[in-house]
């Protein structure tokens, strides 16, 4: 389908969408291709039919790793575990990605000391938890004369959270604003795991607690096991010594029976 628009001739074409996929097996149309085995080894350069069979044998598939070079390059693999791999191990990359987040508090100069220990609480959080946070103080009216103000309430919330970050962005001046960044000491991914550290202790000591409420003894995992397999011996025990028992009884009533005939 063909057309004019202003002049210039545009034409547009129906077929199938672009895959990010590689081609494997009948999907590749060339002549030859620069063969490599299933364990990396250098075949050469044979035909596509020659390459196919071998596939075919191997019970693998052919895939084409290099399309732009000449020939192009593929490899013998089974796609549908390379696929379910490379899906794995690109999940646990994301796992592992750490964003980094840029928190944001705000103060105005002439705070009262009840709010600034509160905003310096949530400032200390964050800089556990590993992000970044702007501090902004905000001027309004005759406090846009007084800058010094904002700076020694910068500098005195700085030295307050020395043990936990540092100034990344010294103060300047912004308008009506004046803003800092602090940084945390500790990386994101150390910090989350020592965040996720602390949730399993506390989930443990939960679990402890919960059993010294229902139990005389303190919890013991290894003492409960064994205590669990003592019973299950004793039962067993009791069980195999009530069988004689019944046997006898059976026995002398079969006898009695047999007498009283």
């Amino acid at each position: 389908m063909s057309g004019t628009r202003s002049g210039v001739r545009t034409r547009t074409t129906r077929g199938e969408p672009i895959s990010a996929e590689p081609r494997i097996n009948e999907r590749i149309r060339v002549p030859e291709v620069r063969l490599v085995g299933p364990n990396g080894e250098q075949v050469g350069i044979v035909r596509i039919e020659d390459a196919l069979r071998l596939a075919a044998e191997a019970d693998l598939d052919l895939v084409e790793v290099a399309p732009m070079a000449k020939p192009p390059v593929c490899k013998l693999m089974d796609y549908g575990k390379f696929k379910y791999e490379s899906a794995l191990k690109a999940r646990e990359d994301r796992k592992k990605q750490v964003n980094t987040v840029i928190k944001e508090m705000k103060l105005r100069p002439k705070i009262d000391a009840h709010d600034y220990e509160t905003k310096k609480g949530h400032v200390v959080r964050f800089l556990k938890a590993g992000d970044k946070v702007k501090i902004t103080i905000m001027f309004r009216g005759r406090e846009q004369s007084r800058p010094e103000l904002g700076f020694r309430l910068l500098k005195k919330l700085a030295d307050d959270v020395v043990e936990y970050g540092f100034v990344e962005y010294s103060p300047k001046q912004d308008g009506r604003n004046m803003i800092m960044v602090l940084g945390p000491t500790k990386k994101k991914a150390d910090a989350m795991a020592e965040a996720q550290a602390e949730k399993d202790e506390a989930k443990a000591s939960r679990r402890a607690a919960s059993y010294d409420e229902t139990h005389d003894e303190p919890y013991d995992s290894d003492s409960e096991t064994a205590a669990v397999g003592t019973l299950e011996t004793v039962d067993a025990v009791e069980e195999l010594a009530e069988q004689p028992v019944v046997e006898t009884v059976a026995e002398d009533v079969v006898e009695e029976t047999a007498a009283q005939a």
